[in-house]
């Protein structure tokens, strides 16, 4: 059985959600964040060095890392429901889109989150004018173009199909949910100037196994 390290409120709901699509048993070992912090606890170290979520451990087979652990698990799948044929451009989508959510949408987000912390963090009276002008202008200058890049990008994208890598849901649909889901629960997206990104979202979270994963992993919060 497939036991599936789970961190509240990460990238590991994803984990449960494809699970449960491919029907393949598998436990969840929760581990919480620090309610101050936010960071993962230290259990998760002893499971994997980075110390983050998700992790899958398959009998002797210790897997991190969202993509390679969706690959695996698709892979594992006998009747391979998750993968488009090889060699068609239904598999050259999925390849793209199964990097891109973490390799260039998540970064930009990221660093929203981080300079957003900055901004609203407490600090000596005096620096947060500073502070808050250094955030404004980063965000003027650099983080709201790209994201508005990478969104624009992704909005044209499903403006032609219903999912990632074409006709029918894949891997890379479960990668792209993330990303995705948080930018619409933190405002970056709305359904005026995103609204193929907001349809796509609430297309995969009325899927039965996605609510089932709900049920399991439980609700999370992108904020």
């Amino acid at each position: 059985m497939i036991i599936l390290h789970h961190l509240n409120n990460s990238r590991s709901q994803r984990i449960i959600w494809l699970l449960e699509e491919l029907g393949m048993p598998y436990q969840v070992q929760r581990h919480e964040r620090d309610a101050q912090t936010m960071l993962a606890p230290d259990s998760l170290k002893a499971v994997h060095p980075l110390g983050k979520s998700p992790v899958i451990v398959d009998g002797e087979v210790t897997i991190a890392e969202s993509g390679a652990i969706i690959e695996y698990l698709v892979n594992k799948d006998p009747e391979r429901r998750l993968v488009p044929e090889a060699g068609t451009a239904a598999q050259r989508d999925y390849t793209f889109w199964l990097h891109y959510g973490e390799g260039s949408l998540m970064p930009p987000m990221v660093m929203r989150l981080v300079f957003e912390k900055i901004r609203t963090s407490p600090m000596p009276f005096f620096a947060r004018p500073i502070a808050k002008g250094i955030v404004a202008k980063t965000y003027k200058m650099f983080l709201g173009p790209m994201l508005r890049t990478h969104l624009g990008f992704v909005e044209q994208h499903l403006a032609k199909q219903d999912w990632m890598a074409g006709g029918q849901m894949t891997g890379a649909d479960i990668q792209m949910s993330f990303p995705l889901e948080a930018s619409v629960a933190r405002g970056m997206v709305d359904g005026q100037q995103y609204p193929q990104i907001c349809a796509y979202v609430k297309r995969f979270q009325a899927l039965p196994a996605y609510q089932r994963a709900l049920a399991a992993g439980g609700e999370y919060d992108f904020a």
